[in-house]
Order: structure tokens, then sequence, then C-alpha cells
């Protein structure tokens, strides 16, 4: 094995509130090195301050500020994730949410779209080198990606490939749905591509959680929300299964799975289809390929 040295690190996207700052405490409170993500800059400077305030045994935390809708940000943020750490152990793909209207970002990806799925995608992609080192030094298993998904997944429409992004037709909770399916079929193939490495990859639902995730729904998804606000589970109880994942010795055994309370469940057949999930990846490839629609602004 490949001699690496230091304290596991973990990568945790939307870490700046809610289930990502959950799971970013649990790891820290390990011993282990966070590199955090969020977008909002006042919420990054509590939540930075509040997992140091845990982190135990020397532990560092870094907290970088990105946009994951964006792909020129996204590439920077794993550049700067790839000059503060040699390995990463566990890429916790968390970041995500609902919009109440369509949006399409200056590069031309839809909000929905991009931020769930098609951000991580290139973020995963760029911190491979990272994960495979981790598993070279340590073997099979070692390296975890984490994505979070959701039970909406089994709601998804069919998949158009023609308007993979759902641009002609966009619904707020149709495209969210189509972008949990999205998690669940690029967690199967990532599964399946860097199995050979050593890279363990597994989805994850999260439950109905107490968040503000739903803070860019529609006015009815939150008078929805706030009317089941009693039944919502706190943040740190989805954390304590993504930090399983990250990071249990029985979970480095198990991948393209997904998981929902520390049990495995069962996907929806969309999510079992193979073709699916690798055309999915192709498709993503060629978009991250092709030049942006709109230029960025000087």
């Amino acid at each position: 094995m490949t001699e690496l040295t230091g304290r596991r690190c973990a990568v945790i996207t939307g870490a700046s509130s809610g289930i990502g700052l959950a799971t970013a405490k649990i790891l820290a409170n390990q011993g282990w090195d966070i590199i955090a993500h969020g977008r909002d800059a006042a919420r990054s400077e509590v939540a930075e301050a509040e997992i140091r305030l845990v982190a135990t045994g020397g532990a560092r935390v870094d907290m970088l500020r990105c946009d994951l809708s964006l792909l020129a940000d996204t590439a920077r943020l794993a550049k700067e994730i790839a000059g503060l750490t040699p390995r990463v152990d566990a890429l916790v793909n968390n970041a995500g949410g609902v919009r109440s209207s369509m949006i399409i970002t200056q590069e031309g990806n839809e909000v929905t779209f991009a931020s769930n799925h098609l951000g991580h995608f290139l973020l995963t992609r760029e911190l491979l080198p990272l994960l495979r080192a981790t598993a070279a030094a340590y073997g099979a298993g070692a390296a975890r990606v984490v994505s979070v998904s959701s039970f909406g997944h089994a709601h998804a429409p069919a998949i158009d490939w023609d308007d993979l992004q759902g641009i002609r037709n966009w619904v707020s909770t149709r495209n969210y749905c189509s972008a949990k399916l999205y998690n669940v079929l690029f967690t199967r193939e990532l599964a399946r591509r860097t199995g050979p490495d050593g890279i363990v990859a597994n989805a994850m639902h999260p439950g109905s959680v107490a968040s503000n995730f739903i803070n860019h729904g529609t006015p009815e998804h939150r008078e929805r929300d706030k009317a089941h606000e009693a039944d919502r589970l706190p943040p740190e109880i989805s954390a304590g299964t993504i930090a399983w994942l990250a990071s249990a010795a029985e979970t480095g055994r198990v991948t393209g799975k997904y998981f929902f309370d520390y049990e495995e469940e069962e996907i929806s057949a969309a999510a079992q289809d193979d073709l699916s999930a690798a055309r999915l990846w192709e498709a993503s490839e060629k978009l991250l390929a092709r030049e942006p629609s709109v230029e960025f602004p000087a």
C-alpha cells in the first residue's frame, strides 16, 4: 500500500447548516479533519466556529465557500480542496434543495439540476485522485462517497434524455424528484466505475428533517412543511446515518446501495436501470464539456 499520513479527512457540502453541519460536527468530534462547504457567508462563519468547538485530537477545520450550481465555481472549490489535503477519506455530497421558480445559471444550466446533481458530479470527478490516494494507502473501502438523495427519487417522471434538466416543462417538485433520481443513478454508476479502485459509493434518504432545506421552495411547499413541523427529525438523526456510511467498518464493504436510518432500502425501478445510470454519466460529462451559453461577467 502507498504511504499516506495524516488524519482522516471529510469533505462535506452544504455544511453551513442542517444535516451537513451536523455531519461535520460528528466527524470532527471523532478527530477527522473537516473541509466544509457553504454558500452563505454569515452561516458559514457561524458553522465553522461550531465545528471547531467540538473538534477533537487537533482536527483541522476549513470552511470554503462556493455556489455548486456554477461549474466554474465548483471547479475552483475542487482546486482549493486539493491544496488543503493530499487525501479524502469521505466526500459527502449533501448540498441541494428545491426552488420556487425556474432559474437558469449564467452557464446555461437549470439550478435545481445543477446544485443537486451536476455540481456534485463535477466535484466528485475532480476529487477522485484524492479518494484513490486514500484507497491505495489504506485499502478497499477506506475511501467513501456518500450522496444525499431522497425517497422523492421514486416519484420522478420518466427521464427525458432530450431535456435532462427539465427546462421545457419545469415544475418545482418534479424537477427536484428527477434530481434525486439522478443522485441514486450517479451513485450506482460511480460504484461500478470506481469499485476496482477500492472506492465505496452509497446514497441515502435523510427523512423529513428540521432544516432550511425548504426555504427556497414554493409557498405551497413551505406551508405544507410548516404544517408538519412537529414531525420533522433533528438534523443529528440523519447525520448519524451519513457519518456511519462515511466511517463504519461494515459500510466500507457495501457499495452502490441506498440507505435510510442505518438500513439498506429498496430503490425505484428507474433507479435500478444500469443503462440509465451509464447514460446519465455520459450525458453529465457532455454537459461539463460544453461551452457556457452565457459568458461570466468580468
